[in-house]
C-alpha cells in the first residue's frame, strides 16, 4: 500500500518523524506531501523543509518527499496513493482532522483517512510549540531532529 502524509512540516518535528517511521514500517511507500501554501509566512521555505524531512528520513525505504500546493485529494489522485495517513496527538486534534477526513471524502470518496496515534512520548510536540520555544532561546533538540535543530540556530531563534 501507498501512503500519502501531508502537512506543512514546518518544521519537522520528532512526533512527525515518530509517525513517519511506525508509518513506514505498515505500508510499502508513503509520500511525505509538504504544502506549499503562499498564504502562510513559513519560518522555513519550502526546499529547506524537504531537505530537511528528507535529511531525517535518509535511512528508510519507501519514502518520497514532494511539495504539493492544492487539494490534498487532488495530489493523492496524481501520486496514486492508497490512503492518507493523519497524525493524531490528543483528542483535541480528533474533531479537527475527523473533519478534515470528511471534507476529503466529500471531495473523492476514492482515498480512506487513517490515523495513527502519537506516541506519548511526543504528544505535547507540535511546530508551533517548537518554533515559539525556540523563538525565546529555549533547547528544542529533544524535539527535532538535529538538522532541523542546526537551522532554527541558524536562523537566530535559538
Amino acid at each position: 500500500m501507498k501512503a500519502l502524509y501531508p502537512g506543512s512540516f514546518d518544521p519537522l518535528t520528532l512526533g512527525h518523524l515518530d509517525l513517519i517511521k511506525r508509518a513506514n514500517d505498515l505500508f510499502g511507500e508513503i509520500v511525505i506531501a509538504v504544502l506549499e501554501n503562499p498564504s502562510k509566512k513559513a519560518t522555513f521555505t519550502l526546499e529547506r523543509r524537504i531537505e530537511q524531512i528528507k535529511h531525517a528520513t535518509r535511512e528508510l525505504s519507501g519514502i518520497k518527499v514532494l511539495s504539493f500546493k492544492g487539494l490534498t485529494v487532488e495530489f493523492a489522485e496524481q501520486q496514486n496513493v492508497d490512503l492518507i495517513l493523519r497524525g493524531l496527538r490528543a483528542m483535541s486534534d480528533f474533531e479537527y482532522e475527523l473533519q478534515i477526513a470528511h471534507t476529503n471524502r466529500s471531495l473523492n470518496n476514492k482515498f480512506e483517512t487513517v490515523f495513527l496515534a502519537t506516541d506519548t512520548h511526543h504528544s505535547f510536540l507540535s511546530s508551533s510549540l517548537v518554533k515559539e520555544v525556540a523563538s525565546f532561546g529555549g533547547n528544542v533538540s529533544h524535539m527535532v531532529p538535529s538538522k532541523v535543530a542546526e537551522d532554527l540556530v541558524n536562523l537566530n531563534m535559538i
